[in-house]
């Protein structure tokens, strides 16, 4: 006993306490706080800039950079009676309605078929409806012109075989198979993914009660592809109301005149434009792409009813269809290989001759000549650099954009946090072509000084294409921001870490798969991008998209194949060398 009295404890060791970081202040206002108002306040005038001059100029009697303007709505009055716009209404209806049920018609049930039932190939089915993704719909109507146009390879085949051709792609049929077709996979991709994270419990329940499965797909899994059934209507919708590729190539030479091609020929190909019924048709048509994402709300307001992944969840077991997969595998490879792949081959292969037609065989008269005119003029080689210039430079800034809008957005308690995120998916309502339009009166109103950086320069380009592709680095980033839990940054935060400090010690490492892909994504993107460049490019910053429409104007029909082969080698080396680069960082 007397030992252990005289035993003292050990002395504990006192840990050091690294004393919290001090950040300093700007005004009074915290880093983080006056990071999250630079992020709203760039996004608010990157919406709003080309929005505003619209909507100004459709209620004024002359051009906006005209002083002693007078506000007026005669504009709106002449648009409806002495333009023939009523035409133009109903043709765009007809065609952006037929676009929206085709592509569903092509994009859903393939969907559940590769998804939910057991096709053969199934995987390599499902992937190759996702690549027509990285072709603009412009290349796709090139290619669909020189097969199954009027003097296309196929329609001379089947003109000889049967004595005539039993379809017509210069009318509003031809114009919604061609952008269904295209827009396809973009529908494809939301049914596809909500299939897969969907609980298929209440299949095997159906299977219980006794329910075929041709009775389980109608019953149970079409009806709960409800949301991303609404959400692809209204995109596809909205997609076919802005495009200009297909009816500019389609329509124009038959006169069928929609939404997009009125601005086009009123805009750029008139002598003497009437800016005031051009912002008000601008105006009309901003308002019901806008309709059409309330609409969306609206529908999905009770969204929870469509609920199906708990916490307990099975894995989902695939349906037999027995002979009817064959069929559906047989209509899936229909879709793949004459709607994208045979039409982007043609193109290919029109490229390397001289005439593309069944009567005369092509392989005499292989050539490079069609490159030779491309790489010989400056204007050819100038659109193609430019193109990659502003697509990787974009890339890069519309990313890193986006990355602080879904930080600001999702993680943080600023108190327009929601005001954010509407800002950063508000573009995709705006079509491509009114993007233009703003920026092009946007630019003008800006002072000399400042206005010459983007006026007809690469900037301008750069800016109007980053807005049409904000959404898509948005919609990339923020599921991957979501599936990270709090504990992490907020672990950062008791170290003393500022919410800026977290993100740039913690969240930055973690989201960098996902900033890579918004890249990828945005990249292809821009790439593609041409309709706003059709206002505001210039002699020396054309791009692919413009100059090929150009020489298809001109007749050069195989520069024309040339330059889409450019635009796809060059997607495609990109797209396979940041894949490449994603692999190593998978594990974040």
């Amino acid at each position: 006993m007397a030992i252990l009295a005289t035993e003292r404890p050990a002395p504990v060791q006192q840990r050091a306490v690294l004393p919290a970081p001090k950040y300093r202040k700007v005004f009074g206002v915290g880093r983080s706080r006056l990071f999250q108002y630079v992020v709203i306040v760039i996004l608010a005038l990157f919406v709003i800039a080309p929005i505003v001059p619209i909507l100004y100029q459709s209620f004024t009697d002359r051009p906006l950079y005209e002083a002693g303007g007078i506000l007026t709505v005669q504009n709106y009055v002449h648009l409806f009676t002495d333009s023939g716009f009523g035409t133009v209404i109903l043709n765009t209806a007809i065609f952006a309605v037929s676009t929206t049920v085709l592509t569903l018609v092509i994009a859903v049930p393939m969907a559940v078929l590769v998804v939910r039932t057991r096709l053969p190939f199934g995987k390599v089915l499902g992937l190759s409806m996702q690549w027509p993704f990285y072709i603009s719909s412009l290349i796709l109507s090139f290619g669909w012109i020189t097969l199954y146009g009027p003097a296309g390879f196929v329609s001379v085949v089947v003109r000889d075989a049967i004595g005539f051709v039993p379809w017509n792609l210069y009318s509003l049929g031809g114009m919604a198979v061609t952008e269904a077709v295209a827009l396809a996979p973009i529908a494809y991709v939301f049914c596809a993914n909500a299939l897969r994270q969907s609980d298929a419990s209440l299949e095997s329940a159906a299977q219980v009660c006794g329910a075929k499965p041709l009775r389980i797909l109608f019953s149970v899994v079409i009806p709960m592809l409800r949301p991303p059934v609404v959400y692809a209507s209204i995109l596809t919708f909205s997609m076919a109301l802005e495009t200009l590729s297909v009816p500019l190539l389609y329509g124009t030479p038959v006169k069928i005149e929609v939404f997009s091609t009125f601005l086009y020929t009123n805009g750029l190909q008139s002598i003497r434009p009437d800016y005031g019924i051009l912002g008000a048709a601008s105006t009309i048509i901003l308002f019901v792409t806008i309709a059409t994402v309330f609409v969306q709300a609206k529908v999905l307001k009770n969204s929870q009813r469509f609920i199906s992944v708990r916490g307990k969840a099975t894995r989902p077991r695939r349906l037999e269809l027995g002979w009817i997969r064959w069929v559906g595998a047989a209509g899936i490879l229909l879709y793949v290989i004459f709607g994208a792949t045979l039409p982007i081959l043609g193109l290919v292969f029109r490229s390397f001759t001289l005439i593309f037609t069944p009567l005369q065989s092509p392989f005499k008269t292989l050539t490079l000549a069609n490159y030779d005119r491309i790489f010989t003029y400056t204007a050819y080689i100038n659109s193609i650099v430019n193109s990659v210039i502003i697509a990787a430079v974009g890339a890069v800034l519309i990313s890193c954009l986006a990355l602080a809008a879904v930080l600001v957005a999702k993680r943080s308690n600023f108190r327009f946090a929601r005001t954010v995120e509407y800002l950063a998916l508000g573009p995709q309502a705006i079509p491509g072509i009114i993007v233009g339009i703003g920026f092009f009166w946007a630019f003008a109103l800006l002072p000399n000084a400042l206005g010459g950086l983007f006026q007809g320069a690469l900037a301008g380009l750069i800016v109007a294409f980053g807005l049409r592709a904000l959404p898509t680095a948005f919609g990339s980033i923020s599921p991957a921001l979501m599936q990270i839990a709090n504990e992490l940054d907020n672990a950062a935060r008791t170290s003393g870490a500022d919410w800026l400090g977290a993100f740039m010690r913690v969240l930055r490492s973690l989201l960098f798969p996902a900033f890579m892909g918004a890249i990828i994504l945005v990249f292809v993107t821009m790439m593609k991008e041409y309709s706003a460049a059709l206002f505001l490019s210039s002699a020396h910053t054309g791009v692919i998209g413009t100059t090929m429409l150009e020489l298809w104007v001109q007749g050069n029909s195989g520069s024309v194949a040339a330059l889409a082969t450019i635009q796809i080698a060059i997607t495609a080396v990109f797209v396979a060398v940041a894949s490449q680069f994603m692999k190593g960082h998978a594990d974040a």
